[in-house]
C-alpha cells in the first residue's frame, strides 16, 4: 500500500514549537505519534489535554516485527476524512514519522507534516535522549503511565 512513496513532497518539517502552535491556532490539526505501544507505555505521549484534544496513538510500524501497519492508511482516513486536514506526525527522532507523512500526502493529504525532533530527539553527550532536542525538552506538555 505505502510502495514507492520514497521521495513524496509532504508539506514539511516542523519543529515541537510550532507543532505545538499549529496544534494551538488550528483546532482540526491531529497530531498522530506513529511510535510504538511499548514507547508509549513506558517513554510518555504528547499530552494534549490543556487544547481540549488528545494525541492520536497510531503505530506506524507493528511491534515487535516492526513491519509497516497495513492499516494505518484507512486509520488516518477514518479519524481524518477531509484531506486538507493539518496532520502532525510525530516519532522519536523524526525518521518514522517522516515516512509516514509522506506515505499519507502519497493518498491525497495536502497538508501532512513531521514533526522532525520527534517526542525525545537526538542523544545527548551522555547518550540519553529527551535532553536536547524533542517535544519532551521543549518543555512542551506531555504524561507517562
Amino acid at each position: 500500500m505505502f510502495e514507492g512513496v520514497a521521495g513524496m513532497t509532504y508539506a514539511g518539517d516542523i519543529n515541537p514549537k510550532e507543532a505545538w502552535d499549529l496544534l494551538n491556532s488550528k483546532p482540526t490539526a491531529l497530531l498522530i505519534d506513529v511510535r510504538t505501544r511499548p514507547e508509549w507505555a513506558f517513554v510518555g505521549i504528547p499530552d494534549l489535554g490543556s487544547i481540549g484534544r488528545q494525541t492520536m496513538l497510531l503505530s506506524w510500524q507493528v511491534y515487535p516485527s516492526m513491519v509497516i501497519n497495513p492499516d494505518f492508511g484507512a486509520q488516518v482516513k477514518k479519524a481524518a476524512p477531509a484531506a486538507d486536514t493539518p496532520l502532525l506526525f510525530l516519532c522519536r527522532s523524526g525518521t518514522r514519522s517522516r515516512a509516514a507523512a509522506e506515505a499519507i500526502t502519497a493518498l491525497g493529504y495536502n497538508a501532512c507534516y513531521n514533526v522532525s525532533e520527534g517526542f525525545e530527539g537526538n542523544p545527548d553527550h551522555e547518550r540519553h535522549r529527551g535532553r536536547e532536542s524533542g517535544w519532551k525538552a521543549a518543555g512542551l506538555p506531555w504524561a507517562q503511565e
